[in-house]
């Protein structure tokens, strides 16, 4: 009996340790930065300021294998907008990968139909998100992918070495081609695509412009890989600027000061070890989550006796385990963050200031205060921008 006391004692002494932890993390002594630091750590991150011209654009998202061009850039912007390369020309890429106010009539069936989805473009459609605010995406013939995958924005997503939730994409090129064929995306076939096409006078000629200069001896200029190539060069032209640009570049005053304690946060807590480059993410592979976080609200992530699914700190939706089912995933990109949710790999969370917590639990192990949240919010609200305008038309 004696044992059996002493037992309960200390495991009850083990376990108000264990969950005093992360409210003991919360007070420890952080770098307080000068604007000048925080701008020198982030550019030292590599977390630069987006180009504002198209000469310095090229220098950042050309491509050796896919020469951007003026001609090509304006081709592939038609062919982005066209629902010609659906099987049943219904849909484009824009359906998925929206930043326009005039897209609404892209998701109208989805909004009127009945579904349980997490939909968050109802109230967001004026938003420049370049996605579609589905918890997962709807491609041909209303069918939702597999997986049940939030569709990544496509805004800035040429300065990520990694594409895709899995990471096993690495180019906007390569993307191009694996959406335009995927069963439950647009549905066609490259021969499909070519044929199509072929019979459209004005893509014919519009082709042969753009890739005069690029092709082999015989080599016909409508092709499957030129429509690649094309709607690529114009999506490496979707970059967004904002005030965190502005401030990287030398303007103390373009972010305020709640976003700075933001900022500083976002480095003393290790965000950016992983949120890192001009993109804030999509540079590297990671676990997620790295870490089961002990709190007094969710006791079953812990302990083995209480039933619970341990592999993600929300349902898992879909059933998607990352890379090689090993739970690692492409950190996202996190300019325009707060314009892209719901958030994770099946769009499980809706909110903002739930996914800033859940990352600082599960991949920090830290449990932050209401205002150290609030601060990160704040910083991410300053990487929110507008599609730059690079006058490629000179």
């Amino acid at each position: 009996m004696k044992t059996f006391i002493q037992s309960i004692v200390v495991t009850f002494l083990v376990v108000v340790i264990l969950l005093s932890l992360p409210y003991l993390l919360q007070n420890r002594e952080f770098k307080i930065y000068s604007d000048e630091e925080l701008r020198e750590v982030a550019l030292g991150r590599g977390m630069l300021p987006v180009p504002k011209t198209y000469e310095e654009l090229l220098k950042v998202v050309d491509n050796p294998q896919n020469p951007m061009s003026v001609k090509k850039i304006a081709l592939g912007k038609e062919l982005y907008f066209d629902s010609i390369l659906s099987r049943n020309k219904d849909i484009s890429c824009v359906t998925c990968h929206m930043f326009k106010k005039d897209d609404k009539n892209v998701l109208l069936d989805t909004l009127l139909s009945d579904n349980d989805r997490t939909n968050c473009v109802a109230c967001h459609l004026g938003d420049q998100s370049g996605t579609d605010r589905l918890s997962t995406a709807v491609g041909h013939n209303g069918r939702e992918n597999p997986f049940h995958l939030n569709t990544p924005t496509i805004l800035n997503s040429s300065l990520a070495k990694f594409l895709t939730w899995d990471g096993e994409v690495k180019s906007v090129e390569e993307e191009v081609g694996i959406s335009i064929q995927a069963s439950f995306e647009m549905n066609m076939t490259p021969k499909d695509v070519e044929q199509r096409l072929k019979e459209n006078h004005n893509y014919v000629t519009k082709f042969n412009d753009a890739f005069k200069d690029e092709l082999e001896s015989g080599e016909e200029a409508v092709s499957f890989k030129n429509t690649q190539k094309a709607i690529g060069a114009y999506v490496r032209t979707l970059l967004t600027r904002g005030d965190y640009d502005r401030f990287l570049e030398g303007d103390n005053d373009a972010i305020n000061a709640e976003a700075k304690r933001g900022l500083a946060n976002f480095i003393n807590f290790g965000c950016k070890g992983c949120h890192t480059g001009m993109s804030v993410g999509g540079q590297v592979i990671k676990k997620f989550p790295l870490k089961d976080f002990i709190s007094i609200e969710n006791l079953g992530l812990n302990f083995p006796f209480i039933p619970t699914d341990k592999s993600f700190p929300f349902e898992n939706i879909g059933g998607f385990f990352g890379q090689e089912n090993t739970q690692n995933f492409r950190v996202p990109i996190l300019r325009n963050v707060t314009k892209t949710s719901p958030y994770f790999h099946n769009g499980a969370v809706a909110k903002i200031r739930e996914a800033v917590d859940i990352m600082a639990k599960h991949q920090a192990g830290l449990n932050l205060t209401y205002t150290q949240i609030d601060e990160i919010v704040a910083f991410l609200k300053t990487l929110e921008g507008d599609i730059v305008d690079y006058s490629t038309d000179k």
